[in-house]
């Protein structure tokens, strides 16, 4: 006889693209770069490294921005280029807000945010959109030195409540951070959309209605 599912006892949610529009992804940097007229493969060719050590929280902002945007002299200042930064942050339209009120009111079922973030522009997004209110843990890359989809991540995040990976479920929208998720053991599940999560949540005995 095979052995029965475990239940599900938590959920950890990616926030942009799941919740939020992305920090500072590929859309919110071609409108900032836009805005302060900087060139697009002038920035690009800085980013992925420093932004790996940025989200890892081995740099500071200004260091952030010293390799990327302030190698060289500038007519704006590294306040005004932050504020544009998080200026990007916005509820994603036909994002995961209703499913996770939903599931904040589901009894004896946690909720985490497990994200890459540098650490103050995701505490700007906590406290912006008063995420404190949907969330009982957050797991953020910068916090704990490693990034998705390294599969150290999602043993942390479990682990650190107390819970086994197979008592866990994972949102993403993004594939290759589910699949190391679930390389891990949890049930992953990638965002496309509130009535696809519900019915996924649903398949794995977290009835929301």
């Amino acid at each position: 006889m095979p052995s029965a599912k475990p239940e599900i006892r938590a959920i950890y949610w990616d926030i942009g693209g799941v919740l939020l529009t992305n920090g500072w992804d590929h859309e919110e940097r071609a409108r900032v770069l836009q805005q302060f007229a900087i060139p697009r493969d002038e920035y690009e060719s800085r980013h992925e490294e420093a932004n790996d050590r940025w989200e890892k929280g081995e740099l500071s902002d200004d260091a952030f921005l010293k390799e990327t945007v302030f190698f060289k002299e500038r007519s704006f200042t590294p306040a005004e280029f932050l504020q544009a930064v998080r200026a990007q942050s916005k509820w994603l339209p036909g994002g995961a807000k209703n499913v996770i009120a939903a599931a904040r009111s589901h009894s004896g079922l946690k909720l985490a945010m497990l994200n890459n973030e540098s650490g103050p522009l995701n505490d700007y997004r906590i406290e912006t959109f008063g995420l404190a209110e949907y969330f009982d843990g957050f797991f953020c890359s910068a916090y704990l030195g490693m990034r998705k989809p390294d599969p150290r991540i999602f043993r942390a995040g479990t682990a650190m409540l107390h819970f086994e990976p197979e008592e866990c479920a994972f949102v993403d929208d993004r594939e290759n951070n589910c699949a190391a998720a679930a390389g891990v053991g949890l049930h992953a599940i990638q965002y496309k959309g509130e009535e696809q999560l519900a019915k996924a949540l649903d398949a794995l005995g977290v009835r929301l209605g």
